[in-house]
C-alpha cells in the first residue's frame, strides 16, 4: 500500500491577514515545509502542495521533494484545492491520499501514522479522519475509490467534511497526541 501526502495551502487567509502558505513558525520555518516534512516522515513517498493566493511567493517555500500544483480557481474556496490535489493524486500509484491543511503546523507525525495505520486494512476503500475529543480534524485519509466522487461533489469553501460524514468515515481519536487546532489568526 502506498499513500500520497497532500498539503492544502491555496487560500488567501483573510482571517489570518494573508496567505497561510507564507506563514512561518516562531523560529522561521515555513509552515509548508513543516507540513511536507511531517507527511514524508509519516511514510508518504510523494507529497503534493496545492497553492493559489500568491503562489509565486509560496512556491519558494516548498521543499524540492514535493510537487507543486496551482489551483487556478483557488478563490472559489477549499473545494478548488481538494479537486486540484485529487487530480494530481490520480497520476500517482498511491491507493490513499493523506490530506492536511497548511494551518496545522503543530500536527505530529504520530497522529498521521495513527490514522494511516487504521486505514491499512481498507486501503483504496479508506475514509478516515483524526478526531480530537470527538471533534473532526486532520489528517484525513481518502482511499482512491473515493477520489472521483469526492472531486465531483465538493463545492465552495467546504472540503471533504460533508462527504466524510455522509459515508461514515472512520474516526481515529488523537487527542492524546495533540489538540488538533488549526491556526486561523496570527498569534
Amino acid at each position: 500500500m502506498d499513500q500520497v501526502g497532500v498539503v492544502l495551502a491555496a487560500g488567501a487567509g483573510t482571517r489570518f491577514g494573508g496567505p497561510k502558505a507564507l506563514a512561518r513558525t516562531p523560529d522561521g520555518e515555513p509552515w509548508i515545509a513543516r507540513a511536507v516534512t511531517t507527511l514524508t516522515e509519516s511514510g508518504c513517498r510523494e507529497v503534493v502542495v496545492v497553492l493559489g493566493a500568491r503562489a509565486d511567493e509560496a512556491r519558494l517555500l516548498v521543499p524540492d521533494t514535493a510537487t507543486v500544483v496551482v489551483a487556478a480557481d483557488w478563490a472559489e474556496g477549499l473545494s478548488a484545492s481538494v479537486r486540484a490535489a485529487l487530480r494530481v493524486a490520480e497520476g500517482t500509484s498511491a491507493d490513499r491520499a493523506v490530506v492536511v491543511p497548511v494551518d496545522t503546523p503543530d500536527l505530529p507525525v504520530a497522529a498521521v501514522r495513527r490514522v494511516l495505520a487504521a486505514s491499512v486494512i481498507t486501503g483504496a476503500q479508506t475514509l478516515a479522519r483524526a478526531v480530537y475529543d470527538g471533534r473532526p480534524g486532520h489528517p484525513v485519509v481518502l482511499g482512491r475509490t473515493h477520489w472521483h466522487e469526492l472531486a465531483a461533489v465538493v463545492q465552495g469553501d467546504q472540503g471533504a467534511g460533508p462527504y466524510l460524514r455522509a459515508h461514515d468515515a472512520t474516526e481515529i481519536e488523537c487527542r492524546d497526541l495533540w489538540d488538533g487546532a488549526d491556526i486561523d489568526h496570527r498569534p
